[in-house]
């Protein structure tokens, strides 16, 4: 793959440099990086799943956009394309190292502002369901699903991104979209439908209620933990109604804990904050279908539990 930056060979009149001539030219660029630094941050943790990644990757933009010396016509096309290289390099060095990591892989949950979860698109695309979805495409098909999916760029944008002609990303999108669409959950339920069925969910946690949790699980509901080694999980999803209610139900009972369940909301999704014995002990994402609760998402992974705290803005503009 070409090493220079995304776009610089479509562009005469953009070539990097040494750096920024003169200390007003550097401030604008400060200024033009932090406009778009939402967006940027948006699109490197939908393709990564990952807040420490993508935070390396807009420091890589960020080093690699302060030495363009000269205008360039489009920032914001221009400064995506950088984020995207770069975090198709990250992605291929990811594959590997999850493919030896200790357990189920969940993507890093975040806490969100209101406006994600009020944006239908946005909340969609940041879910952690869907996340998992697009962990089964190879990373430039990741990057072309994203870019053209949930942002909106247009194939000749993208293709200065991936390093591919225009045509060959239309048909990336195509077989993308095709494997995605294969294997993406149903679409959830409205807002509110959603959280009165985490509520009901919340209380039959709370309680220990058995009978509670087969009501408001999915006869075919999928649970799946995340340790990563570190936090005690299960080495693999848990399937069907009846054994995932009896593992919540007897693994509360058998370690005779007390346990605090908080609503809050996550990557965009009604989730559960959970603490066992006054600490924090993880992060309970809930996908609903038909007011019942198709998939349950339990990250436990401490060092995946750091971004839950303040909430992270978001934005597919």
């Amino acid at each position: 793959m070409d090493t220079r930056e995304p776009g610089a060979h479509q562009r005469a009149d953009c070539h990097p440099s040494d750096g920024r001539g003169g200390d007003h030219a550097k401030v604008e660029a400060t200024e033009t990086f932090l406009a778009h630094r939402k967006l940027l941050f948006t699109v490197a943790y939908e393709l990564l799943g990952s807040v420490a990644d993508a935070d390396d990757i807009l420091q890589e933009t960020w080093l690699r956009w302060i030495t363009v010396d000269a205008a360039v016509n489009e920032p914001r096309a221009y400064l995506v394309q950088i984020t995207t290289r770069q975090a198709i390099n990250r992605l291929r060095s990811l594959k590997r190292r999850r493919e030896t990591y200790v357990g189920s892989w969940l993507p890093e949950p975040l806490l969100t502002t209101p406006d994600v979860a009020a944006d239908v698109e946005l909340a969609e695309s940041v879910s952690i369901a869907l996340m998992l979805v697009l962990e089964t495409l190879a990373p430039t098909e990741r990057a072309v699903f994203v870019l053209r999916e949930a942002f909106g760029f247009g194939y000749d944008e993208i293709a200065a991104a991936v390093d591919k002609t225009p045509a060959a990303v239309h048909q990336i999108a195509h077989r993308a979209r095709r494997h995605v669409e294969a294997r993406r959950p149903r679409r959830a339920v409205t807002a509110r439908q959603a959280e009165a069925t985490v509520a009901a969910f919340r209380r039959a946690l709370e309680t220990r209620d058995l009978q509670g949790l087969l009501d408001v699980l999915a006869p075919d509901v999928v649970a799946t933990s995340d340790g990563g080694g570190i936090k005690q999980a299960t080495p693999r999803p848990v399937i069907g109604a009846d054994k995932v209610a009896r593992f919540i139900v007897g693994g509360l009972t058998k370690n005779d804990v007390t346990l605090t369940v908080e609503p809050t909301t996550v990557n965009g999704s009604p989730a559960l904050a959970l603490h066992v014995d006054g600490v924090f002990d993880g992060v309970i994402s809930l996908h609903v279908e038909n007011t019942r609760v198709a998939a349950l998402y339990f990250v436990r992974n401490p060092q995946k539990l750091t971004h839950i705290e303040s909430e992270t803005p978001l934005t597919l503009r």
